[in-house]
């Protein structure tokens, strides 16, 4: 068996697998209870600075 063909066969039987583990184990992880609390507090981040026209208009007013 050359090397060509030992890779190839490896790569369609034993890595496929090894890959859909990963895949899957990423997913799980991802969708685990305790991550709730993690996922919302990174949607919030592109709105955590909202407040500087509140702080131009103060500045403005005095």
């Amino acid at each position: 068996m050359d090397t060509y063909s030992f890779l190839r066969e490896l790569a369609d039987s034993w890595a496929l697998l090894i890959l859909t583990l990963i895949f899957l184990g990423v997913i799980a992880w991802a969708f685990r209870p305790g991550a709730r609390a993690l996922h919302d507090d990174a949607a919030a981040v592109p709105f955590r600075g909202d407040e500087p026209d509140q702080a131009r208009n103060d500045g403005a007013q005095t």
